[in-house]
């Protein structure tokens, strides 16, 4: 057995240190754990309900005639060491109770049971005496002190009893503890020693304790007061000692079989009316037996009854389904016959019904009802068991037969109709232009005649698609010769009443001297013509096309499946110009731009002839043209009228054509010049490019800017390349020509480079030849009046790159003397050298405005040299003197 806390010394010594100036003396200690619980109820451990670690102390305190018992409750501080929590009184301890929900029977209760007494509020923890806890007033749970064993409980329970009868000559009662195990338990662990009276002041009280004089009360739950009194009164004439457990053990047994006895002496008395009993169920038996076989027999006849109701009710419902399967099937076979049936009325609409308008509303009549009937007899319209029946069959024939026939007679007819209505057009010349009378196409009539069949034409795309290609390729053939005979008629009379120019502009032949122009002729009315053309057509063009595309049901909208029948109906919806959206099958868009080209095939040579005309009065107008067409190819898209856009491209190219011919004519005659003989002053197509660059830049509209620097960089090109040529032609004069055409060309086209970035860039690369052409010209002129000089500078510094400057005056032909020969010849006259330099200058230039330029270039080149040559002078013979660099240019200023 593990050693108790109640024999801890130090425990004890701890107890006595906690409450130590109290006079008191420890009996015992030990540790225990504290919880709450309810009246009834076990110790349930919660939130806020956790056991705690106690100590137990009793403690006695000897005053003169008495001896008072207490028993303190103290805790563990922060510090680990006991403090004074509680301290009750023994001798209000009323009942010691064990909690039955602790099966270990280690958790008990102190209390007092005596109401209105003592206020037992056990919630603070002032160190005040208290009394034991009162159950019944209690307002809050009370303690539970939990052991650690039994063995513990035990012996702080003797401890508590035997304080009560020594000291305060009472005994508290025992609730919930077996008082025979208590006492067996006191017996055999009470150490043997002889009975003596303990003096209280002088230690613990030991455990030796006189069973004759302890007196134990015990009392179970749930008991009246009469029963509590009546058992108390029982166990009075019982009252023996705890050392007597034996003997009321042996008494009790002895009275246990005198009362099994007594029982079974009563047993024998009864035996007749056992007996009876007995016959009783006998009979009782033999009943339940003939019950049992009669309900037998009824349970075989009731058997054979259900299974006859079970087969007549078999009978009843393969009745019953008979009978809701024919009424199905008759009711199929109903609604079958009624897909079956053909109106007469119909059948001769669509076999010999008129198509003139009045009738169009029995002809889409009949064009709906015979495609829904075509589809209610295929599958999955119909089921697929019935698609296969003979009777089927047989109708849908008919039907294909009556669908064959009328398509085949609406195609007839519309390809007819289609031609009359061109052809009654065609005959009525106040449809087209006249002499004196420009006249705009008008086809809203047209259209209006042929909405009347649109509705027809979408019934006809569901039932037979593939009557659609002939029709229209009819429609397309009778439209085409309208609008090719409209335009060639409308190209006609605008070519004769605009007014233009009957000589045709010449860009590029005639002399252009400084107080000569080109022709001013305004050719505004050529392109005004060409732009008035493309407003009139390429909208009716669009127009055409879309309504094409809608009324022969490219765009999926052919739905026939209307009820209504007014004249909106008979139409198609309003026509929208972007209607690629409705064209998603790639095969319709491929046949769909297949009939446009068939629609307006042909057309392109009227704009042509317009283009052609325009180019032959100014082919300048060529850029206008081309400006005009950029702005409607940007205003089209990708749509049904995608032949419209490749119209206007064609048209475009043809114009690019026209131009580029226009160009590559003018590059030939700038060509020409090279083969001419010796040419002075500027060329002919310098001033000539001027003017057709000046022109270009009036005329470009739209985004025709890259036509035109097109033009620019192949002209520039060959005029830089001519010139050369034809400065080659004679070396002595090659730099005059090239700075003379290169000034020209700087001056000409000095505002439009400005604006125009390609002719800014040719600007610049004409700046750098003129600039080259100058330098060469000018070191010529200076080195034919003084070459001996600048040559002898120049064999100066050749020398200085193999010879010490110290040695060069002692070499051949670059000597002292040598030095004085050539200044003497060179600058003897320089005066009049000079003056011959600028007489050279001004007679060879043929541009008198270039001549102040370039003699002040002739003269800072001449400075430069000349300082050149004194600073050779001045470093490789020092001695010798020539004229300065002030005094030249001094000279070269008073000239």
């Amino acid at each position: 057995m593990a050693k108790s806390s109640a024999d801890d010394e130090e425990l004890r010594r701890a107890c006595e240190a906690a409450i130590e100036g109290t006079k008191q003396n420890v009996i015992m200690s030990i540790r225990v754990a504290k919880s709450h619980g309810i009246w009834g109820k076990g110790a349930k451990l919660g939130r806020g309900q956790m056991a705690k670690p106690r100590v137990l102390a009793i403690s006695t305190k000897a005053k003169a005639q008495r001896t008072k018992a207490f028993l303190r409750v103290l805790k563990y501080s922060n510090g680990g060491v006991l403090e004074h929590a509680k301290l009750y009184k023994l001798k209000h301890l009323s009942k010691v109770e064990v909690v039955t929900n602790d099966p270990s029977g280690c958790t008990f209760m102190l209390v007092n049971v005596h109401v209105g007494k003592y206020n037992f509020s056990l919630i603070n923890i002032d160190p005040i005496m208290k009394g034991f806890d009162n159950l019944r007033s209690q307002s809050v749970a009370p303690p539970q002190w939990t052991m650690r064993n039994v063995d513990d409980r035990n012996r702080l329970l003797l401890c508590i009893l035997n304080i009560c009868k020594d000291v305060l000559g009472h005994l508290p009662k025992i609730v919930g503890i077996d008082v025979v195990e208590m006492a067996l338990w006191a017996k055999e662990n009470t150490p043997n020693m002889p009975k003596k009276q303990v003096d209280l002041q002088d230690g613990p009280v030991k455990d030796a304790i006189a069973e004759g004089d302890m007196k134990v009360t015990v009392e179970r739950e749930l008991v009246s007061q009469a029963e509590e009194e009546d058992m108390e009164a029982l166990l009075d004439t019982y009252v023996m000692g705890i050392s007597e457990a034996e003997a009321f053990s042996e008494r009790l047994k002895r009275e246990l079989q005198a009362l099994e006895a007594a029982n079974v002496h009563v047993i024998l008395e009864n035996e007749p009316l056992v007996d009876e009993v007995l016959q009783g169920l006998e009979i009782a038996t033999n009943c339940v037996e003939d019950m049992d076989e009669w309900l037998g027999i009824f349970n075989v006849k009731l058997r054979h009854m259900r299974e006859d109701i079970e087969s007549i009710e078999t009978r009843n419902n393969k009745l019953e389904m008979h009978s809701v399967n024919n009424k199905s099937l008759v009711d199929e076979l109903d609604k079958l016959l009624e897909r079956l049936y053909i109106p007469s009325e119909y059948a001769a609409c669509l076999t010999g019904g008129s198509f003139d308008e009045l009738h169009m509303h029995q002809n889409i009549d009949a064009c709906e009802w015979l495609t829904e009937a075509l589809q209610n007899l295929e599958v999955p319209s119909i089921e697929r068991c019935y698609a296969y029946m003979r009777s089927v069959k047989e109708k849908w024939a008919e039907l294909d037969r009556l669908k064959n026939t009328f398509a085949k007679r609406a195609s007839e007819f519309l390809r007819n109709y289609f031609a009359s209505l061109v052809d009654f057009m065609i005959s009525d010349k106040s449809y087209f232009s006249q002499r004196g009378q420009l006249k705009r196409p008008d086809h809203a009539d047209m259209r209006f005649k042929c909405r009347t069949y649109a509705r027809l034409l979408q019934h006809l795309k569901n039932l037979d698609k593939n009557y659609m290609d002939s029709l229209r390729k009819a429609y397309c053939s009778s439209l085409n010769l309208l609008l090719r005979k409209e335009a060639r008629e409308f190209a006609n009379e605008l070519r004769t009443s605009t007014k233009a120019s009957r000589n045709p502009i010449s860009w590029l032949e005639g002399p252009i001297g400084p107080n000569q122009t080109v022709n001013n002729a305004d050719t505004s009315t050529v392109a005004e013509a060409y732009g008035k053309m493309l407003t009139v057509f390429i909208p009716l063009l669009v127009d055409e096309s879309s309504f094409f595309a809608h009324f022969m049901c490219f765009e999926g909208l052919a739905n026939g499946n209307k009820t209504e029948h007014d004249d909106h109906d008979l139409g198609i919806e309003d026509i929208d110009d972007n209607i690629s959206k409705d064209v998603k099958n790639p095969s319709d868009l491929e046949a769909l731009n297949e009939s446009l080209h068939d629609l307006l095939d042909g057309i392109q040579e009227d704009f042509y002839a317009v283009v052609d005309w325009a180019y032959k009065i100014d082919p300048l107008r060529c850029i206008s043209m081309h400006g005009i067409t950029e702005r409607y190819i940007s205003g089209q898209k990708a749509d049904a009228a995608g032949y419209v856009r490749i119209l206007l491209d064609d048209l475009e190219n043809r114009i690019s054509l026209q131009f580029s011919r226009f160009v590559d004519e003018a590059c030939h005659h700038i060509e020409r010049n090279e083969r001419n003989l010796r040419q002075a002053g500027v060329l002919s197509f310098i001033p000539r490019f001027a003017i057709i660059a000046t022109r270009m830049e009036q005329y470009i509209q739209g985004q025709s800017r890259d036509l035109v620097d097109q033009a620019y960089a192949k002209l520039v090109t060959i005029m830089f390349v001519t010139l050369d040529k034809v400065a080659q032609a004679d070396s002595k004069y090659e730099d005059i020509v090239l700075l003379e055409n290169y000034a020209a060309f700087q001056n000409s086209l000095y505002d439009l480079a400005n604006v125009v970035p390609t002719l800014a860039k040719f600007y610049h690369q004409a700046s750098e030849s003129y600039e080259q052409a100058c330098t060469r010209y000018v070191s010529t002129i200076i080195y034919t009046q003084f070459e001996r000089l600048f040559q002898f500078a120049r064999r100066i510094e050749d020398l200085m790159y193999t010879i010490a400057p110290e040695e060069i005056p002692y070499q051949m032909g670059v000597s002292k003397v040598d030095l004085q020969k050539v200044v003497k010849s060179s600058l003897s006259g320089v005066d009049k050298s000079i003056s011959t330099m600028y007489k050279k200058l001004q007679k060879n230039l043929a541009s008198e405005e270039l001549l102040p330029s370039l003699w002040e270039k002739c003269k800072k080149e001449f400075l430069d040299k000349y300082d050149s040559f004194a600073q050779l002078v001045a470093k490789i013979y020092p001695g010798k003197t020539i004229p300065s660099v002030s005094e030249m240019r001094d000279l070269l200023a008073s000239m």
